[in-house]
């Protein structure tokens, strides 16, 4: 264990490689990307705060690519409610083609890392990544959202 926050920079730099040519047909930042595919992903987690928190990421890039993504009409935000200081974020069917190509790419990325691994060894390290997770949140007192 002892290598692995090396590992954590080696799975990121595959994984903007991996989707590097995304950003590149569609005009995008990687953050631009990240955020528009988290989005779309997660539609659980649809504020600057929540994508700031789960993908830890920096409020002033998150702030810099939303805008830039609403100016792009990629997403929009909307208050709901009588909460008029938290806005809801939405991916407009704009972004339909970016996020199916950005998919793929993410599909592409799990052959690469999971390649010559079984299902069974798949299932097993989803098991032991959500232990990790458990153990975590029990341990911060955070709410743990996992399976």
């Amino acid at each position: 264990m002892k290598n692995y926050f090396a590992h954590c920079v080696d799975v990121e730099e595959l994984y903007q490689k991996t989707v590097s040519s995304v950003c590149e047909k569609h005009g995008l930042t990687y953050m631009e990307f990240t955020i528009l595919l988290f989005l779309a992903n997660n539609p659980q987690y649809d504020t600057a705060a929540q994508i700031v928190k789960y993908r830890h990421l920096s409020k002033s890039h998150v702030s810099v690519s939303i805008r830039s993504l609403e100016e792009r009409s990629l997403i929009s935000g909307e208050h709901r409610g009588t909460n008029h200081r938290t806005v809801h974020l939405i991916v407009s069917d704009k972004a339909d083609n970016i996020i199916a190509d950005g998919r793929t790419a993410q599909t592409k990325f799990c052959e690469i890392i999971f390649s010559g691994f079984s299902k069974e060894e798949i299932a097993d390290m989803q098991t032991f990544t959500d232990r990790i997770n458990r153990n975590i949140k029990e341990y911060t007192g955070d709410v743990y959202s996992g399976k």
